[in-house]
Parts: C-alpha cells; sequence; structure tokens
C-alpha cells in the first residue's frame, strides 16, 4: 500500500479534489473527503470491486452452457477461464503506477468504464474466439481499476478508520466468492449465460455515477516509472508457455508446441534477470527481485502460487465433471459450492484471527493438508460416483477441501508481507497480488489440459466413466501440490507470525 495522502488544502474538502502530496500534514491526517460524501465514495469503490471479484469465479459454472452455444473446443474453454487472470496479472502492477501518476480516480474511473464495456461485449459475443479476447479486455481494464480501491480507501479514512472500511471490503471479498458460482448458476439456468457478464452492466453504470461524482482525486508525489518493455517481455513469454500448453491437447502436441513452451521458459528467464539488472542500477523494475531475499515473502509467495493453480484446477475440472461427466443441471453444479463457501468462511476468519497469531506458519500447512485429504476423499467418491448418485455422497470431500482452502487462503498474504520494509510494502503487494492471478491462468491451462487430455485416452462412451478419470487425475496433481504447499509453507520463518497484522493485505 502506498503512503496515506493528504489534500493540498489542510481543510477537508466536500468533493473530488486533486492532491500531489504523499505525506501528513504537521495537524495531523486530513482525509480528502468526509460525511456522506466519503460513504457514497466507499460504496462505488465496493461495487466494483465487489463486481470484479464475482466475475474471477461466476463464469466458471457457466461454462458447459458456452460450449453447447459456441461448440467451442477444449482449449478455447480453458482460455475463457484463463484469459482474464492472465492479462489481469501481467497489467496490475502497470495500472498501480498508472493511477499514482495519473491520477488514481483517473484510473479507477477508466478501468470501470472498460470493465462495463468489456463485460457487455462478452455477454454480446458472436463467438468463442471473440468473448476470449473480451476476457482479456476486461482483465485489462479490472487491472487499472482495482489498485485504485485500497489506495483511494487509504486517501479517505485517518489511520485509525481504515479498519472499519477495510474490514467492510474484506468481508465482501468473501462474500463475492461465495456467491460468484452460485449467481452464475441462477443466471446461465433462468435467464442464459450471456448474464453471466451482462448482469455487470448495471451495477457498473452505478459504480461509475457514483465515482464521477464522489471519489476524490489523488496522485503519488514520487510515482514509480512504467515499464511497458517489462510487461511486453512479460506477456510474450507469458503467452508463449500458456498458448501451446493449453491448446497442444487438441492439435496433438506437435513439435512446435514444446519449442515454443521451452522459448516462454527461457523468455521468462531472460525477463527475472534484466528486471534484476534494473533494481540494481537504481531503476523501479516490474519485478522487484530483491523481495525474494526475505524467507517470509518467498515462502508466502510460492504457498499462494500454488494454492491458485491448485484451486483454479479443482473448481474448473469441477464444473466439467459435474455437469457433461454426470449430467446435473447448471443450477446443481452451482449450488454444490455452498458448503465449500460456507465452511471456507468459517476457516478463514478462524484460521487468520485465531490460528495464525498463535501458530503461524502452521495454520498454512494444517489447511494445505486439510485440503490435500479432501482432494483424496473427493477422487475416492468420484471413483464410485454415477449420474445417480446423491449430490450428500460429495458434501464431506467438498467441506474438507473448502476448510483447508480458509485456513491457507486467509493467512498466506500476511505471513508473506510482514517482513517488507515500509518503502516495498507497495511493491510487495503487488507482486503478491499479481503471481496469484498468474498462477489462476497457470492452472486453468495446465489442470484443464491434464482433464481433456486423460478424458480423451478414455474408452467407455458413458459421461461418467469418461470424465471421472479425468476429475481424478485433477484432483491427485491437486493433493501433490498442496502437500508441496505444506512443505513451501516452512520456508517462512517460525516467528514470522509474531509480526503479522491479522487480515493484511
Amino acid at each position: 500500500m502506498s503512503t496515506p495522502l493528504v489534500a493540498d488544502d489542510p481543510r477537508p474538502p466536500v468533493g473530488p479534489s486533486d492532491t500531489t502530496a504523499d505525506a501528513v500534514d504537521a495537524q495531523g491526517f486530513v482525509p480528502l473527503v468526509d460525511g456522506r460524501v466519503r460513504t457514497l465514495a466507499l460504496v462505488s469503490l465496493l461495487l466494483a470491486s465487489m463486481m470484479e471479484l464475482i466475475d474471477v469465479t461466476i463464469v466458471n459454472v457457466a461454462l458447459p452452457t458456452i460450449d453447447a452455444s459456441f461448440g467451442a473446443t477444449a482449449g478455447l474453454l480453458q482460455w475463457v477461464v484463463a484469459a482474464y487472470p492472465l492479462a489481469f496479472g501481467i497489467s496490475l502492477i502497470t495500472g498501480a503506477r498508472l493511477g499514482d501518476r495519473f491520477g488514481r480516480r483517473r484510473l479507477f474511473v477508466l478501468g470501470l468504464i472498460g470493465f462495463t464495456l468489456a463485460s457487455a461485449a462478452c455477454g454480446l459475443a458472436p463467438g468463442i474466439e471473440a468473448l476470449v479476447a473480451f476476457r482479456a479486455v476486461q482483465g485489462v481494464a479490472a487491472a487499472a481499476m482495482v489498485p485504485q480501491v485500497l489506495t483511494s480507501i487509504q486517501v479517505m479514512y485517518a489511520p485509525h478508520e481504515r479498519g472499519m472500511a477495510m474490514g467492510i471490503f474484506s468481508g465482501l471479498a468473501g462474500l463475492a466468492a461465495v456467491i460468484g458460482p452460485i449467481l452464475g448458476a441462477v443466471l446461465t439456468e433462468t435467464v442464459g449465460w450471456r448474464w453471466v457478464f451482462l448482469v455487470n452492466v448495471p451495477v457498473g453504470v452505478v459504480a461509475l455515477a457514483a465515482a464521477l461524482r464522489f471519489i476524490p482525486e489523488s496522485r503519488a508525489a514520487l510515482a514509480a516509472r512504467v515499464d511497458l518493455r517489462g510487461v511486453v517481455a512479460l506477456s510474450l513469454a507469458l503467452l508463449a508457455l500458456l498458448y501451446p500448453l493449453t491448446m497442444g491437447h487438441e492439435l496433438g502436441w506437435p513439435t512446435w508446441t514444446y519449442a515454443v513452451m521451452l522459448a516462454g521458459v527461457a523468455g521468462l528467464l531472460v525477463f527475472v534477470r534484466a528486471e534484476r539488472r534494473h533494481e540494481r542500477v537504481g531503476h523501479q523494475p516490474l519485478l522487484a527481485t530483491s523481495l525474494y531475499a526475505g524467507r517470509a515473502f518467498t515462502g508466502g509467495t510460492l504457498t499462494g502460487a500454488l494454492l491458485f493453480i491448485a484451486g483454479t484446477g479443482y473448481f474448473l475440472a469441477g464444473t466439467l465433471y459435474f455437469q457433461i461427466g454426470l449430467g446435473w443441471s447448471v443450477l446443481k453444479a452451482g449450488l454444490v459450492n455452498i458448503p465449500f463457501a460456507l465452511i471456507c468462511t468459517v476457516t478463514a476468519g478462524t484460521g487468520a484471527a485465531v490460528l495464525m497469531p498463535r501458530i503461524g506458519r502452521k495454520v498454512l500447512v494444517l489447511g494445505a493438508l486439510i485440503m490435500a485429504l479432501g482432494a483424496g476423499v473427493m477422487g475416492l467418491t468420484v471413483r464410485v460416483a454415477d449420474g445417480a448418485t446423491s449430490f450428500w455422497t460429495f458434501v464431506p470431500a467438498i467441506v474438507l477441501v473448502g476448510a483447508g482452502f480458509g485456513f491457507v487462503v486467509s493467512s498466506t498474504a500476511p505471513l508473506a508481507l510482514v517482513a517488507v520494509d515500509g518503502a516495498q510494502a507497495g511493491a510487495a503487494s503487488g507482486q503478491f497480488n499479481t503471481t496469484g492471478q498468474l498462477a489462476n491462468a497457470l492452472g486453468a491451462a495446465g489442470m484443464g489440459t491434464l482433464f481433456f487430455e486423460v478424458a480423451k485416452r478414455q474408452v467407455s462412451g458413458a459421461p461418467s466413466e469418461v470424465f471421472g478419470p479425468a476429475y481424478v487425475a485433477v484432483l491427485a496433481v491437486m493433493a501433490a501440490l498442496l502437500v508441496l504447499v505444506a512443505a513451501v509453507a516452512l520456508i517462512i520463518p517460525r516467528d514470522a507470525h509474531q509480526h503479522a497484522a491479522p487480515g493484511a493485505h
């Protein structure tokens, strides 16, 4: 996070105003807005944030319906999921720096307009290729919008008041994770999959009207440069890695797919070396490699990345298995997420507020192993399930996965960022979140490819016997990744929790 900003005029303004000060005046913090104006500005920020958070998960449950509508290939279905976090992750740090330089309110408004228009374009997409392209545009727009939310909260609230605003933000983030798949299922079942995206339009219009009227403008006094060359290099390297990984199974894995993936890995290595060099000579790079000298940041970032790869694979493969393999309705497949959401909400709160302050990194180990156990129980359940199997048969496994996920996801960021010094806090938070988004894209590409590759190799014609083994394969890899999560969590210093703030982002 950036340092709190204050207006040039020491009197609290009553509406949007510009500032270039990045310091607190001698009389103490002066918020840029207060009273009713501040409340309405917060509503706008939270509406946009919740819309974006829901969009991460709302699309999964609609994938089989989208497939039926367009006759999409498996690879393009994976891209419907992966394009958004890939574009978001690549653009996130740049979006934050553009906001610091050109105005956070301005970037928030531009991102909100772009996200709303891209959502409408997704809902009206004439084909699967266009839908994938518009999902990528959504991701870029979200990267302009989202970084400004927390910074704007800092501008509007004094340090002693931020706990309330941040608590609301965190609560809505959890609520978005709960209602995303359910809302997606209800919309798909009742009015069609296009409304999974079109629902953003009225929300975006309301948030935009409030933003233009109430959100104050602010800038950083010393904004970091925008590393466009780094963004292009990272984008090309990741596309070179993910495109053949996603499409290779449909193309029969020709030699060029392996060559391009190797080129992508090489490109990432070159990118990291270049970023290290930029940082060494005093520039502010897109990737601050010095952060990885800290055990807490390295262990926490690896923990989060592996968790999101596993989690994305779990939800993507599960959606396809329940609807295509077992023949469940979209609504039934969406409702199966309710036990996950409920238990995850409980364990996330317990993990961050109760367990993490007491046992530190062990809460990550505990959560990862519970989640791995859940993946194992789900695998055993799938092996004996068919179209007549009850919804409730899957609940024990889903509860275990949700419980473990809650413990890990709520405590990873506080432990990862605990030892980062104030000057690097913004860069560390940006890199941590960027890594999570890119992990989501990698999970959709890699785990989706595994799912479809195993399904293609089955000889039985019964859907449950084709997609069941595919889901079991994903669950096996998921369990292995979670055991690895338990191991890499131990990189975090044993006493890190003694300095961590529960719920820090």
